[in-house]
């Protein structure tokens, strides 16, 4: 069984828990993801299977579109809804033209720093692992691509929007960075990954489709081929 699996990952899993619950399901242990997604997120994670394994690298340089839901007012330590708050603000004003003069100056090529908490390494140590214990490392800006950035709903408190990014850009970054660009701090309440390269959402399976699919000997109707 070789191909690639395009799964709908649900809210709280990690990514590495949906490989394992497809590797147990399928008896397949060369099943790994091609790129994460948070605990927090859901949307579609390509999982390579069997042979397919090999093929990894190639999808990490796709790019990706996120609709993500901001939280104004707030800022956190994990720049998402998950964190502790480090900063608030209640007094601020917002309206839709200052919005998307906001959001076309992050159109384009800008900068990040990874955030602590984050599967980056530095010196041998992930990110998040020094974070966990309290520890704050100096992290070199990188640079990233924001294709494209679209408004799809605001209100005095959540401002929903798409972006079609680059491998390795950091929506729960981008969204403190409109926050601190706004004046009014902000992080990432959800987020759904909606495209990766040629593989969308709407053609997704969840990890209970694979298991029934599976158990009925059908799971080559979900399965991309590397033929």
């Amino acid at each position: 069984m070789d191909g690639i699996l395009n799964i709908n990952k649900p809210k709280g899993m990690t990514s590495h828990d949906v490989v394992s619950a497809v590797r147990e399901i399928i008896g397949e242990r060369r099943v790994g993801h091609t790129g994460t997604l948070d605990p927090i997120a859901t949307g579609v994670l390509l999982l390579c299977v069997g042979r397919a394994t090999k093929l990894s690298r190639f999808f990490t340089n796709c790019k990706k579109t996120y609709v993500a839901d901001m939280r104004l007012g707030i800022k956190t330590d994990t720049q998402d809804a998950t964190g502790a708050v480090t900063a608030s603000c209640s007094n601020y004003s917002i309206d839709e033209e200052r919005l998307k003069g906001v959001f076309l100056k992050f159109t384009g090529g800008i900068q990040q720093i990874p955030p602590m908490y984050s599967a980056v390494k530095q010196k041998g140590v992930r990110l998040y692992k020094l974070a966990r214990k309290g520890i704050t490392v100096e992290r070199k800006a990188k640079d990233v691509h924001i294709y494209k950035i679209e408004m799809l709903g605001a209100s005095h408190e959540f401002i929903r929007f798409e972006a079609e990014v680059s491998p390795g850009t950091y929506i729960r970054t981008l969204c403190e960075q409109i926050g601190d660009e706004l004046g009014c701090c902000g992080h990432l309440y959800e987020l759904q990954r909606t495209v990766i390269g040629d593989f969308k959402i709407n053609d997704a399976v969840s990890i209970e489709d694979v298991e029934a699919l599976h158990k009925s000997g059908r799971l080559k109707e979900v399965l991309c081929s590397i033929n």
